[in-house]
């Protein structure tokens, strides 16, 4: 399950920093999200977006923050409780701060992310629980790419992408820094498609994801995202293909657009 709501933030990508004009603070945006099961796609989850204004002594910046969570019929089958969040420039949508803490069927861990764009690195934090009790923390220093994001901050970043200047076929590739590890992750924009929403009917711009060097996502054009056509740009269906199975995150509801 772990790996479920990861592929499914992981189904976004861009290449290298521009103008945020997509998103602002006290957005809110609500899925929910699905997974096959003996064959049949059951709804297990709700996955919350959300934007906030933070001030701190140097800068003005913006908390994205990710959170997702079993409905309560499913917490004794798998427990998820899951908070991503990345603090970045409002502009340039770059990050500065990263925490993942998550609790998965009785597993727990917490990750942090300080980065240093200047040095070009990162000092990572990782801390999981002793089977002894008790918890350890792992500390490195990363060296990373001038374009090197995490999770969230990738998500929101695509956002500010101008694909009406796209043609078909055209892919980009993004690191997504991940557990210590620097992940290749490839969208190839696949053209605009109008699709039944929640929020109604939208033109979206359709994207296929695929991971370098890696299996995790499985099938040719099975790992796809869509974004409304619009100033906003926001994820509103997303679907996904693994060895053990396959998956979707539909929008439910969207709050506080800036467009």
């Amino acid at each position: 399950m772990q790996k479920y709501f990861n592929i499914l933030l992981l189904l976004v990508i861009s290449t290298s920093y521009s103008q945020n004009n997509a998103f602002k603070a006290r957005e809110n945006l609500t899925f929910t999200a699905s997974y096959n099961m003996s064959g049949v796609l059951t709804e297990l989850a709700q996955v919350n977006m959300e934007t906030s204004e933070v001030k701190t002594s140097k800068a003005t910046l913006l908390r994205l923050k990710c959170t997702a969570t079993t409905y309560s019929k499913w917490d004794s089958f798998f427990k998820i409780r899951d908070l991503y969040e990345s603090y970045v420039s409002p502009s340039t949508v770059k990050p500065y701060l990263y925490k993942r803490d998550i609790y998965e069927g009785g597993y727990s861990k917490f990750v942090q992310y300080k980065y240093s764009h200047t040095k070009g690195t990162v000092a990572s934090l990782i801390r999981k629980k002793k089977k002894t009790g008790g918890t350890y923390d792992q500390n490195k220093t990363l060296n990373i790419s001038s374009n090197t994001k995490d999770i969230v901050s990738t998500i929101y970043y695509l956002r500010t992408l101008d694909f009406k200047n796209y043609s078909n076929g055209t892919s980009k590739t993004l690191t997504v820094l991940f557990d210590n590890k620097p992940t290749e992750v490839v969208f190839t924009y696949l053209g605009k498609e109008s699709i039944s929403t929640n929020i109604g009917s939208k033109m979206c711009y359709k994207l296929s994801i695929s991971i370098k060097n890696s299996d995790v996502l499985k099938g040719n054009n099975d790992n796809i995202l869509w974004l409304t056509a619009d100033e906003n740009k926001i994820p509103v269906y997303a679907k996904f293909k693994v060895a053990v199975g396959n998956g979707e995150l539909k929008i439910k509801s969207a709050t506080g657009l800036k467009n």
